[in-house]
């Protein structure tokens, strides 16, 4: 069994079908993992929900499927940048939407832990901070689960993160101790802007497929980065 972990996705179907075939994914034997932000701002969020549906993905919640989910329940508007119109009005939308829904906002393995954005300096045990939150009502830790980039020593954030904020506040990984984990390795996505990153302990994968850079897998079992690139720039870039 490999465990195939993809950046964010945001509804880039084709290039996630050309990334499959490229990894040679096989349902059968390997676990498929996106890192949350499966839809919006890309062409084909519905297609991309009902593939990653058909072959029982796993993976985590990000921002941009907090933000459908919200819209789904009307507690939220669409966005002018928003394309999530074909999702919401597609006839098959209250099984794929209740699919998503179901995704936590981390994943713990022995080796590894599966996170959108970023995880706590305080937190110990994330997996069970996070398990009971409700992604149609998510909380301060699903927030900062999803949307943080940068964090002081003790997880307060910036007023903004564009431009970078500078001291206290420093990228989230900074913080990260990996021995207070079981010296896991934190896989994650959401910062277009940072790009694939390789650090200590740390992987980030949101190497920017929606902007017109590439979509990013990394199989575990191999310590293997695969790419491919984006069709074309699907919206303007951002952080």
């Amino acid at each position: 069994m490999r465990r195939i972990f993809i950046g964010d996705i945001q509804g880039c179907r084709e290039e996630l079908e050309e990334l499959l075939e490229k990894v040679r994914f096989d349902p059968a034997g390997d676990e498929l993992h996106p890192v949350g932000d499966l839809v919006n701002r890309g062409p084909d969020s519905l297609g991309t929900v009902r593939l990653l549906r058909s072959l029982g993905a796993g993976g985590v919640l990000g921002n941009h499927d907090l933000h459908l989910l919200a819209v789904a329940a009307g507690k939220r508007a669409l966005r002018p940048d928003d394309s999530l119109e074909e999702l919401l009005e597609a006839d098959d939308a209250k099984p794929l939407l209740e699919w998503l829904a179901k995704r936590p906002f981390v994943r713990r393995w022995p080796d590894l832990y599966l996170v959108h954005a970023a995880l706590h300096p305080k937190w110990s045990r994330p997996h069970e901070l996070l398990r009971d939150e409700d992604p149609r009502k998510p909380g301060a830790a699903a927030l900062f689960a999803t949307r943080t980039r940068y964090c002081d020593p003790k997880g307060a954030l910036p007023t903004g993160d564009d431009p970078d904020p500078g001291p206290p506040f420093e990228p989230w990984h900074h913080y990260y101790r990996a021995k207070r984990h079981g010296g896991r390795l934190v896989v994650f996505g959401h910062w277009a802007a940072q790009g694939l990153y390789v650090g200590k302990h740390v992987l980030g994968l949101d190497s920017g497929c929606v902007w017109g850079k590439k979509l990013t897998a990394w199989i575990a079992e191999d310590d293997r980065l695969v790419s491919v690139d984006a069709r074309r720039a699907h919206a303007p870039m951002k952080p």
